[in-house]
């Protein structure tokens, strides 16, 4: 993708690719059962967006999180961001894949501004409120916890993408001269 600078016309095709994996860590982190939240070794506590599992072997009694206020708040703010990024994605779509339509672009990244502030905002309450409801032991935040971080990240990146590639309309439609680092004399 880089050769002396970026090739924009695979802008136009990588940058929904990235949503789209963006989309999928998203149903991830929120579809998981466990992973959110392990002790250490994963041994007698265990817990997931949804709810939390405590035992030993095969003997695991499980309850809800949805009882508490800040776990549905968190619960809706991953679910709208996910939706809201379903829409900046589809969006992508039409705006670089079947026509270039450039003024949808900044529409996109404001999109998925607020997708980033609503998952960050979920992602820093799960794991404040969830220390609450603990008080022994070492806990690790685990691997589908990382995957709502993962989508986050990626969604702060397409941000600034969408917002900067207006300004690169002649590179992406292909009708910008090429312009040399090196001329011979």
């Amino acid at each position: 993708m880089f050769r002396c600078g970026i090739a924009y016309p695979r802008c136009r095709w990588i940058v929904p690719l990235l949503l789209l994996f963006a989309i999928i860590f998203d149903i991830i982190a929120i579809a998981a059962t466990s992973g959110w939240v392990e002790d250490k070794d994963a041994k007698s506590h265990y817990a997931s967006m949804w709810s939390q599992c405590r035992g030993r072997n095969d003997n695991w009694e499980c309850k809800s999180l949805m009882e508490f206020s800040w776990a549905q708040a968190v619960a809706a703010l991953m679910i709208i961001g996910l939706i809201i990024l379903i829409i900046a994605f589809i969006i992508s779509c039409i705006a670089l894949c079947c026509t270039l339509n450039i003024s949808l672009l900044p529409v996109i990244g404001v999109l998925l501004f607020i997708t980033v502030v609503l998952q960050f905002i979920a992602l820093i309450i799960y794991p404040v409120r969830f220390n609450d409801l603990i008080f022994e032991g070492h806990y690790d935040y685990t691997w589908a916890y990382g995957f709502g971080w993962g989508a986050t990240i990626l969604c702060i990146g397409c941000g600034i993408l969408f917002c900067c590639l207006p300004r690169y309309e002649d590179e992406l439609t292909g009708l910008a001269k090429t312009k040399y680092i090196y001329t011979s004399a």
